[in-house]
């Protein structure tokens, strides 16, 4: 309430100055509450516009199956070892008091690494500060957030805090993983002092021999550092999860892992919440919940479920309100231009009319083709949506519900309201049967 009130009363661009250091004040003061609980954990920072709470889950499990002690901070869960439960808050790094509080509950219950998703607001607010990073991960950089940092040359640099931060912590690894298939890899790569490179078509620990299915690849990771060669498995479709697995193996490799350990730990991960979850009630259609919601997710998830899909391709989605609006058109032509079917609907509007958002996304599924009210619908509620989105599927089809994935609220002009996608899908598919 109290920044609220601050921020009605103080100048956009003064408010946006200022703003870090009050943040910077609070996590200074978390820290001393808590007694710098970060000092005595090996954390492995992992940031990037998507992919990151893939990689991170992957990370904590091929830790936990090492036989290692580990935390785990992310979007969508947090806990210990395989006592994880669902993120209550809508926001990937917590306020401070309640980063540095889970840290040192962390460090009572005897943990030896923590793996912490750290979004590029986080690290522009400073609101981890104090924390002695290991190993720095970046999975990707793309359109996202601009309404917050203005440009991407600012949004990258905000990301690019967590390497330098990394390299500052002279007692530790100062390891950087970075994927080389990304423009701005070398950047990354040169802000920490023992960068390590993954990627599909770049990088010295690269995939090779990849047999990619509906339900997951193999493939050989050759680490041409080491010259040695990783056979992985990963139960996550698509070539991103690829590339998440192999940030994942890089980490493996930065923290001294044996090639079995990277190799069972990395299959052991058998799905993420909200993340490529397929919803079976028996149906003769897939469904598939995730939670993609920028450009570059759509246009990479899409590309790949396209030629996947035995019959059409739905899919369902939104933008959220008081967020880029610059990327909403773009979705939508991206949808358009790889979807059969377009149900547009909302995803958090707030205090935005909701109608506006769905015609700007509309605008851009138009472009690449569509028409309204034949392969192009806008159903505002998001139950009501889903619900649509089932019904317009036949044998073979593949119903892609986009954008909410694993969280548990929707937030509404009048506040937020529990929301569970998946139960959402399941009933949609259960009354659709019993008709």
């Amino acid at each position: 309430m109290f920044r609220k009130i601050v921020k009605a009363l103080i100048p956009h661009q003064l408010f946006r100055f200022i703003e870090p250091y009050g943040h910077l004040l609070e996590a200074v003061l978390a820290n001393v509450v808590y007694g710098f609980p970060a000092r005595k954990l090996s954390v492995i920072g992992v940031t990037g516009t998507n992919g990151k709470s893939t990689t991170a889950r992957l990370i904590h499990t091929m830790l936990d199956e090492a036989g290692y002690k580990v935390g785990l901070l992310s979007t969508v869960v947090n806990g210990m070892g395989k006592d994880l439960v669902i993120n209550p808050v809508h926001m990937t790094t917590d306020k401070s008091f309640r980063v540095f509080r889970q840290m040192k509950t962390f460090k009572q219950a005897g943990a030896e690494w923590v793996v912490l998703e750290i979004t590029s607001h986080a690290l522009a607010q400073n609101r981890a500060w104090g924390v002695p990073y290991q190993v720095a991960v970046i999975t990707n950089l793309t359109h996202e957030h601009l309404d917050y940092h203005g440009t991407f040359e600012r949004y990258r640099a905000a990301k690019l805090r967590l390497f330098q931060q990394c390299n500052r912590n002279r007692r530790g690894l100062r390891m950087g993983v970075v994927n080389a298939d990304d423009p701005s890899a070398e950047v990354f790569a040169a802000a920490v002092a023992h960068p390590i490179l993954y990627g599909i078509k770049a990088g010295s620990l690269r995939a090779a021999n990849i047999n990619s299915t509906a339900t997951g690849s193999t493939f050989t990771a050759k680490d041409e550092r080491g010259s040695v060669s990783y056979n992985l498995r990963t139960n996550l479709p698509g070539s991103f999860n690829i590339s998440n697995a192999l940030a994942a193996a890089g980490v493996g490799i930065a923290v001294g892992l044996g090639k079995h350990q990277i190799e069972r730990g990395i299959a052991a991960t058998e799905s993420v919440e909200g993340r490529m979850n397929a919803i079976d009630e028996g149906q003769d259609f897939s469904v598939i919940v995730d939670y993609a919601h920028t450009p570059d997710s759509f246009e990479k998830l899409l590309a790949e479920m396209k030629p996947l899909t035995k019959g059409r391709l739905i899919v369902m989605f939104g933008s959220a309100g008081r967020r880029d609006e610059s990327k909403r058109s773009v979705q939508g032509e991206l949808a358009g231009r790889f979807a059969d079917v377009v149900v547009v609907t909302e995803e958090d509007d707030r205090d935005v009319d909701g109608l506006v958002i769905m015609d700007q996304i509309a605008a851009g599924a138009e472009k690449a083709g569509k028409k309204r009210d034949k392969d192009l619908f806008l159903v505002h509620d998001r139950t009501e949506a889903i619900a649509f989105a089932v019904n317009q599927a036949e044998t073979g089809d593949t119903v892609m519900l986009l954008g909410k994935g694993h969280e548990q609220m929707i937030e509404r002009g009048d506040g937020e309201h529990p929301w569970d996608e998946a139960e959402s899908a399941r009933q949609a598919i259960r009354q659709r049967v019993e008709r």
